[in-house]
Order: structure tokens, then sequence, then C-alpha cells
């Protein structure tokens, strides 16, 4: 059976595993953040996405970077601050990680194998690059940092629509 993302565990903001099996049959947004960020105000449009769709198996899953720019300096504490804050994010945010390199979290190595992007690059560009899961764990689909929260949703209806295991 090949890895899907429940086979993945990570590391909150506090420094605890979070076993992402416990997203079973979710539909999930998965992002790589940052705090200082032209793409910042993201955080309004994912927020926003996720006090909508949040009750019907939607999830999003959110993972500071301080890999492009350094704009993500601050500490785990202060980067949920900040997002709670200017933008009253309530969906779970982790722990800061590496999303290339040698240190590369290995959930986002699987994200980036499953859902390349462009020209075949596995190379993430840039902050609020987004991966969308259906609710078998498996990766549909890679969104650029341009692309805007708001123009997800019907992807991400669309999934919601069809059951667990509706591809199988």
């Amino acid at each position: 059976m090949s890895e899907t993302v429940y086979d993945f565990t990570c590391t909150d903001a506090s420094g605890k595993p979070v076993d992402l099996s416990q997203y079973r049959g979710k539909v999930l947004l998965i992002v790589n953040t940052a705090s200082k960020c032209g793409f910042t105000p993201q955080f309004a449009g994912l927020e926003a996405l996720y006090e909508d769709l949040s009750t019907k198996a939607f999830a999003i899953l959110g993972f500071p970077c301080n890999q492009f720019g350094s704009q993500d300096p601050g500490s785990n504490d202060e980067i949920i601050e900040f997002c709670q804050l200017n933008y009253g994010v309530s969906f779970p945010m982790f722990g800061k990680i590496a999303v290339n390199g040698a240190h590369t979290d290995p959930l986002f190595a699987h994200l980036k194998a499953e859902a390349p992007g462009a020209l075949g690059s596995q190379r993430i560009k840039w902050n609020f690059t987004k991966f969308l899961v259906n609710r078998d764990g498996e990766v549909v689909k890679r969104y650029a940092p341009t692309t805007k929260p708001e123009d997800l949703r019907r992807d991400i209806e669309a999934l919601l629509e069809q059951g667990p295991e509706a591809g199988h």
C-alpha cells in the first residue's frame, strides 16, 4: 500500500507530536506559511475557508517556514501569536519546518514528490505553496503561492462532495 499523508507524524507549535492519521476522512489543505511575506494576508482567506468548511470534514494545516527571505524568523510561540492576533487563525499551526534542502520535513518531501511543481520541479518556490489532499490522504493538487485561498474553494468543495474511498 502506498504512503499517504496519514502515515506522517508532525510536531505542533508547542513541540508535541501530532499523528496526521487523526485527520483521516477529511479533505486537507496543507500550506507552508510565513508571517512577514507579501502573501501573509492570505491567512485571512485561509481562515475564511476554514471557518466556512471545517464543519464539512475539511481542515487546513499550516507549517511555518523561514527558508524564503527569512520571512518567519520568530519562535513558534511568536508565530502562532502573530497569526491569531492579526488574522484570527484558528486552524492548526505546526512547528517551524524546512520544506527544501537536506533538512526537508518528511511530510513536505512526500507532498512535493506526489505533486511536483512546474516542469516537474519538487522544490517549493516560496511561502504559501498549497497542497490539496483528498479524504483518503492522497495529494491531489499543488497550488502556487500566488493562488488565492478563495480560488481553491471549488476544488475543495468538489472533494468534499466525494465521500471517502470515492476514487477507489
